[in-house]
């Protein structure tokens, strides 16, 4: 941490800096030489009157309570008084310390969020095809995900995840998934491997998917499911929803996982959607009544999250067109 020179006099200034004996010394006319992210403590009239942009612990006399409270204010991290600093100030420091940079780490987080959706899949043009998504996290990160990808000219592999807890950790489990996925070519393939390096990275999460693969050309859905609800839904023009139930364990828990593969055939204007469980969310009553809420307004097309939500919520739908 740095100690910035003062520049009026301080009768008790080498008691303070004994006190604190692993502060590097440095000059106010060269703050702009040293790293902006380190603490800095500083007499708080220099902090009133300069403004730099180091976080700072300022030092003032009892009878600056104002200045000290200005400075606070300002964005200072702590007043102490000159000649009267806390016990075990070095602790104290470390304290402070550890504070600043979780709130720094807070302070990250929207352009983290704003990373993590540079990393959704980009639209694509499909024949007689429409993929749409919907894509909202409870707070800055999303620990749900989904992706879609041309294998060829006839084939899309698709999936959607949904990462147990919320925060940092899931939020990166997702961005793990979108580097890792590229080598996969069926949808029981990319669901062994990914639960392979779960469970070889002994990662304390586990993961519900759907994934699919959709021929262009045959009009066919072959998909597999690990733990995941709610389960696909096909919506047929003027047919009820059909459901399609499928069973297996999250990804993460075990390595003796039996995916199986599921085939249905889009008719026209037919849409494949798979939804996270955050999805429900919005709803009241019990899961069953949830779901079936869920359903309507996904069929009437009406399906609206509200600003704040209290689980991350992804929807992916495919429509054959023609």
């Amino acid at each position: 941490m740095y100690f910035i020179q003062p520049t009026r006099s301080i009768y008790n200034l080498d008691e303070t800096l004994q006190a604190l004996p692993d502060l590097q010394v440095i000059h106010i006319e060269d703050i702009d030489l040293y790293d902006p992210t380190i603490i800095a403590i500083a007499d708080v009239q220099d902090y009133l009157h300069y403004q730099w942009s180091l976080p700072t612990i300022v030092l003032g006399f009892e009878h600056e309570g104002a200045a000290l409270s200005q400075a606070w204010e300002m964005g200072a991290l702590a007043g102490w008084i000159w000649g009267s600093l806390p016990k075990n100030s070095n602790e104290a420091l470390l304290k402070i310390d550890a504070k600043y940079k979780r709130n720094q780490d807070s302070r990250d987080l929207p352009a983290a969020a704003e990373l993590q959706k540079k990393l959704l899949p980009n639209p694509i043009d499909l024949l007689d095809y429409k993929i749409e998504a919907f894509f909202q996290p409870s707070a800055y990160l999303s620990g749900d995900w989904y992706d879609y990808w041309k294998l060829n000219d006839k084939e899309v592999l698709f999936y959607l995840a949904d990462v147990s807890g919320h925060g940092v950790t899931s939020s990166l489990l997702t961005s793990w998934m979108a580097a890792f996925h590229g080598r996969s070519k069926t949808p029981r393939q990319l669901l062994k491997k990914l639960n392979g390096m779960l469970l070889q990275e002994n990662i304390e999460k586990h993961i519900t998917i759907v994934a699919g693969i959709l021929n262009l050309q045959t009009h066919q859905i072959r998909w597999s499911s690990a733990g995941h609800y709610p389960p696909p839904i096909i919506f047929e023009p003027d047919q009820p929803p059909k459901i399609l139930t499928t069973s297996s364990f999250p990804l993460g828990l075990t390595d003796e996982l039996d995916f199986e593969e599921h085939e249905c055939t889009l008719s026209r204007h037919t849409r494949f959607i798979v939804c996270s469980d955050g999805a429900l969310e919005p709803f009241d009553g019990g899961l069953n009544e949830q779901f079936s809420q869920l359903l309507d307004h996904l069929q009437k097309q009406s399906f609206k999250a509200p600003d704040h939500v209290a689980d991350d919520i992804a929807i992916l739908s495919l429509c054959r067109m023609n």
